[in-house]
C-alpha cells in the first residue's frame, strides 16, 4: 500500500500476539503516547515492542499541554453553576477539587480565562488565582476523566517539551528509536529543540494541533520530516465547522513545501467499543486519502478500544478500496469487498458454472459415465477450490506436476488431477469436442471441452505420484484398478451432485464472504478425517495461540474414504455438538465440509489440500503428523520436507507431531520422549467398535454419546 497506518499502542495492544497482527494487519508504524505512558515503564515496553516486530517505533512526546491530574477514581462529574477549584499539585480528587498538570501552569491563568475540560466536556472561568490554585465558576458541567486535555481560550506559552519528554527521548535513543513526534509544535524554534536532542538523521514528526501551529505551519513543516494533524485538539482551538477545510488547507500547505501528513482522531471512534465503523467514518477516511493524506493515524481504537485489529484491517481494507479505484471515480460499477485474506491461488479465484446458453441442447450433446469422485472433482474446479486448475490436466501438466511440484506457468501443484478413463469408453469423441459427463444414473453433471487424450504406463505413475507401486497402498490399488487413458480438457459445471451435507459445503466465495463478515483476515484451517477427539481440539486451540489468528476454519472431507473410516454425517454432527456446547472459543470457530475424497498421496496431498484452504480464505493450515498418509509409507517428515523445499505458498503450514496426553500434569503434549499417553483416531475407533467408552481426557463424552449411540442401534457408521 502506498498510504501509510500508524497504530498507537496501550492497555489494548501492548502485547506480542496483537502487535504481531496489527503489522500483519498493515501498521507501518508503532506509536507511544507519553501522555499516558510512565517513565518507568518505558524501556521494557520499547524493548517488548521491538522484540515483537520490526515495524518502527515512534515516540509521541507530551509537548505543551495543559492536562488533568491524577483522580483518585479515574474520573469525576462536574455540576453546572457550582464554584471549583483547579490546584497546581496533587490532591485527593472529588467533584469540587483537582489538579492540573503541569505544575507551573498556575502562574499563567488569569481571572476571567475561560477553561474547556476534557474535550469541551466542561467550560469554567476563572475567577480567582491563588498560589497552590485557581478557583473557577462551572458555565457547564460535565464528566471529566484524568490526565484529560484543558485548554484556555487564549494563546499561553508553554515549554515545547516537559522534563519527562526529554527523559523519555534519552530512554528512546539509548534503545535506539529513530521516530519522534512533537506534540503542540508552535514554531520552528520547538522543532529545532527537538532536532537538538534527537539528532539530525532522527524523522521528526511535528504535530499540528493548536492556533499558533496553523499560524507558523511552513516554518514548522520545513523544519520536519512530515506533519501530522491532530484533529482532536485541533477542534478545541478552532471553531468545529471549519474543521475539515482547515485540514484541507493543511494539507495543502504542506504538499506544496515536499512533507508527508498524516491524519489522525476519532477516524474509527465508533470501533472503541463496537466491531464495525459507522458510514460516516468510512466516507471520512475515504476523503480525507482523496485530500491528499499520505497516512492515517488511529489513537484509541488501537491503544484501549476493543477491536485493535478490526480497526487496523478496516483501515487498511479502505486504503486497498481507495487505491486502485482513483482513475474510475464518478462511474458506478458494483465490487466486491475488499478483502484481507490470502489471495487465491494463482491470483484469480476460478467459477465455471454453466450459464443457461450452455445448458441449451446439451442432451445431444456424447456422453462420458464417470465415477462419482471424477463428479466430485468437477465441483471443486468449477468452484475455485483447485484454483488456478480449470479442468483436467493435460500430458504436459502433468509431467510439470509430477517433476517440478508445479504448473507449466510456475504456480506450486503438487497433485496430479485427472480424469481416468477406460479405452473403450473413447471412441464417441475426440479432441475439441464438448463431453457431458454423466452420473452412473445417466444425469449429467458437467461439461468437459476435451483439450487432449493421452495414455500413460500406470505402474510408473503410481510410483511418480505416490511414490510406492504397492498394491497394498489405496491410491495405488485404485490407479491400478482403471483403465491407462487420461482425457484433459476444462470443466463446466452443470448440476452438483446431491448431499444431505449441502448446507455444510462452502465454496470458495462463500467462506471468503463469511470470513470477511466476521471480520477475520488470518484463519487456520483443519482438515479432519475422523469425530474429534481431544487431540484435535488441543491442537486447533494450539494453532490459533501460535498464530494469532482471528479464527478457525474446521473443514472436514466428507467424500468417500477407505474401508473402516467414519461416516461423514457423524464427523459433522460430533463437530456441530462441540460447537453447540460451547466447548470452542465463542465467535472463532465456523465448521463447513470438504466434499472431495483422500487419495492418500502424503506429502503431495498434504500441500494440495493446504492449497485448497488458501483459496478458501485460510492464511494458516494444520498439518499433522500422517495427514493425507496412509500406514507407513511415508516417513515422518516427508510433509514438512515438501512445505519447505516449496517456499512461500501463499499459506503458513502449522506442523504438529503426535500429541499425547501427560497424566501427572494433566494437559495435552506434543510427543518429545515424555510419558505420555497417546490418542490416535485408530484407537477411537477400536474401542468405539467394541461398544467401549473412552476416558473423557481422550474425547468428550458428548461427543462419544453421538458415535456409541449410532453404533448400538445398529445404524451404519463406518465405511464398509
Amino acid at each position: 500500500m502506498s498510504k501509510e497506518i500508524l497504530c498507537t499502542l496501550g492497555p489494548a495492544s501492548l502485547e506480542p500476539r496483537v502487535i504481531k497482527r496489527l503489522e500483519q494487519s498493515g501498521a507501518t508504524m508503532f506509536r507511544i503516547n507519553l501522555s499516558h505512558a510512565k517513565l518507568p515503564d518505558l524501556q521494557p515496553m520499547i524493548e517488548m515492542i521491538r522484540q515483537a516486530t520490526d515495524v518502527p517505533v515512534c515516540l509521541d512526546t507530551e509537548g505543551a499541554q495543559i492536562r488533568t491530574g491524577e483522580f483518585v477514581e479515574g474520573g469525576i462529574t462536574i455540576r453546572d453553576n457550582t464554584i471549583v477549584r483547579a490546584h497546581f499539585r496533587r490532591v485527593p480528587t472529588d467533584d469540587k477539587n483537582f489538579s492540573f498538570y503541569p505544575p507551573g501552569i498556575g502562574s499563567a491563568l488569569r481571572v476571567g480565562d475561560f477553561i474547556s475540560i476534557d474535550f469541551n466536556s466542561v467550560l469554567v472561568q476563572v475567577i480567582a488565582c491563588e498560589t497552590e490554585f485557581a478557583e473557577m465558576r462551572v458555565l457547564q458541567g460535565g464528566p471529566v476523566g484524568q490526565n484529560k486535555a484543558v485548554t484556555v481560550q487564549r494563546a499561553i506559552p508553554m515549554p515545547a517539551l516537559t522534563e519527562k519528554d526529554k527523559e523519555a527521548l534519552r530512554v528512546g535513543l539509548d534503545l535506539g528509536l529513530s521516530h519522534f513526534a512533537l506534540s503542540f509544535a508552535s514554531r520552528g524554534a520547538d522543532v529545532d529543540e527537538l532536532r537538538s536532542l534527537v539528532g539530525d538523521s532522527a524523522i521528526v514528526i511535528s504535530k499540528i494541533e493548536s492556533r499558533s501551529g496553523l499560524e507558523n505551519l511552513e516554518e514548522i513543516a520545513v523544519r520536519s520530516d512530515a506533519l501530522l494533524i491532530d484533529r482532536g485538539d485541533l477542534s478545541r482551538e478552532i471553531p468545529l465547522e471549519l474543521l475539515p477545510q482547515t485540514q484541507k488547507s493543511i494539507l495543502e500547505r504542506a504538499k506544496r513545501i515536499g512533507r508527508k501528513v498524516y491524519v489522525a482522531t476519532n477516524l474509527l471512534e465508533s470501533m472503541v467499543t463496537m466491531p464495525s465503523p459507522t458510514r460516516a467514518e468510512v466516507n471520512d477516511i475515504f476523503n480525507t486519502l482523496a485530500d491528499g493524506a499520505d497516512g492515517l493515524v488511529l489513537a484509541a481504537e488501537t491503544a484501549i478500544g476493543r477491536y485493535p485489529i478490526r480497526c487496523a484491517s478496516m483501515v487498511s481494507k479502505i486504503i486497498r478500496g481507495f487505491e486502485p479505484n482513483r482513475s474510475e471515480w464518478g462511474a458506478y460499477s458494483p465490487v466486491q469487498a475488499v478483502s484481507l485474506l490470502a489471495e487465491p491461488h494463482g491470483g484469480r479465484l476460478v467459477h465455471r458454472e454453466a450459464a443457461e446458453r450452455d445448458r441449451h441442447g446439451m442432451e445431444k450433446l456424447p456422453r462420458l459415465c464417470v465415477s462419482e469422485k471424477t463428479l466430485m472433482d468437477c465441483e471443486q474446479i468449477a468452484c475455485g477450490t483447485y484454483s488456478p486448475l480449470t479442468g483436467f490436466m493435460d500430458r504436459e501438466t502433468l509431467r510439470s506436476v509430477l517433476a517440478e511440484h508445479r504448473l507449466p506457468g510456475g504456480d506450486v501443484w503438487t497433485l496430479p488431477i485427472l480424469l481416468q478413463v477406460p479405452s473403450h469408453a473413447l471412441g464417441k469423441f475426440g479432441r475439441g469436442d464438448r463431453v457431458a459427463l454423466t452420473s452412473a444414473q445417466g444425469r449429467i453433471h458437467a461439461f468437459l471441452d476435451v483439450s487432449e487424450i493421452y495414455s500413460q504406463d500406470l505402474t510408473s505413475l503410481a510410483r511418480d505420484m505416490y511414490g510406492t507401486t504397492s498394491r497394498d497402498h489405496p491410491g495405488v490399488e485404485a490407479l491400478l484398478g482403471d483403465g491407462d487413458s487420461f482425457v484433459a480438457g476444462d470443466v463446466t459445471l452443470v448440476e452438483p451432485l446431491a448431499s444431505p451435507h449441502r448446507h455444510y459445503l462452502l465454496t470458495p466465495a462463500q467462506t471468503r464472504f463469511v470470513f470477511t463478515q466476521l471480520g477475520w483476515s488470518l484463519v487456520v484451517g483443519f482438515h479432519g478425517r475422523n469425530p474429534p477427539h481431544r487431540g484435535h481440539e488441543w491442537i486447533q486451540n494450539e494453532a490459533m495461540e501460535q498464530t494469532g489468528a482471528d479464527g478457525l476454519y474446521i473443514n472436514p472431507g466428507i467424500g468417500p474414504k477407505k474401508k473402516g473410516d467414519f461416516l461423514p454425517e457423524l464427523i459433522l454432527s460430533s463437530f456441530q455438538t462441540l460447537l453447540e456446547f460451547g466447548c470452542y472459543p465463542r465467535g472463532k470457530v465456523v465448521l463447513g465440509s470438504f466434499f472431495t475424497y483422500s487419495r492418500y498421496a502424503g506429502p503431495r496431498e498434504a500441500v494440495f489440500t493446504a492449497l485448497c484452504r488458501k483459496n478458501m480464505g485460510c492464511s494458516h493450515f494444520i498439518v499433522g503428523r500422517d495427514h493425507a498418509g496412509v500406514g507407513s509409507f511415508y516417513p515422518a517428515d516427508a510433509n514438512r520436507r515438501l512445505f519447505e523445499s516449496l517456499g512461500d505458498l501463499g499459506v503458513q503450514p502449522v506442523f504438529f507431531d503426535a500429541v499425547g496426553y501427560n497424566p501427572k500434569a494433566h494437559r495435552y503434549e506434543v510427543d518429545r520422549d515424555h510419558s505420555l499417553v497417546m490418542i490416535s483416531g485408530t484407537e477411537v475407533r477400536e474401542t468405539l467398535r467394541a461398544g467401549k467408552h473412552l476416558p473423557d481426557w481422550f474425547m468428550r463424552d458428548i461427543v462419544q454419546d453421538i458415535l456409541l449411540r449410532q453404533i448400538r442401534s445398529g445404524a451404519q457408521v463406518f465405511y464398509e
